[in-house]
């Protein structure tokens, strides 16, 4: 089972709406709320492999296949059931997908998925990001295969 958790702060600066847009852009099936009990306000998703569905054809429009493989493959967890990676919440809210290097200054979407074993985690990587050659995919899973 795949779970997704997604999470956001909340600049003094920023616009709660805007910063939940920006998560909502990427990830339409996640549940989210308002975590208040930091210093400041976190934006907070739980969903599952649905809640991939938004980014796994965003990433194919942008071409972008190779950079969330890397970025997939760059978070992933010793134990080998999940992986981590960040987005740019300014360039989200414009629906667009961006992979930064280090944490922003106003702060990155922080996204993590977990699955239920390695070869599922596995699966799931090749699904959302598939391996290329010349920019196009290698394999093209269903989201059934996972």
């Amino acid at each position: 089972m795949i779970k997704v958790e997604v999470s956001a702060i909340v600049n003094p600066t920023e616009d709660i709406k805007r910063v939940s847009l920006a998560i909502f852009n990427m990830f339409k099936e996640l549940e989210t709320a308002v975590d208040e009990s930091m210093p400041k306000p976190r934006i907070v998703g739980h969903g599952d492999i649905e809640s991939l569905f938004t980014m796994h054809n965003l990433l194919r429009q942008e071409r972008q296949l190779d950079t969330a493989r890397t970025q997939l493959n760059k978070g992933h967890s010793i134990d080998g059931l999940s992986t981590d990676f960040m987005l740019n919440k300014q360039v989200a809210t414009v629906n667009r997908l961006n992979f930064p290097a280090i944490e922003e200054p106003l702060g990155s979407i922080h996204v993590t998925i977990t699955a239920s074993s390695e070869e599922e985690l596995e699966h799931l990587k090749d699904w959302l990001a598939p391996k290329t050659e010349d920019g196009v995919p290698l394999i093209d899973l269903d989201v059934n295969d996972i």
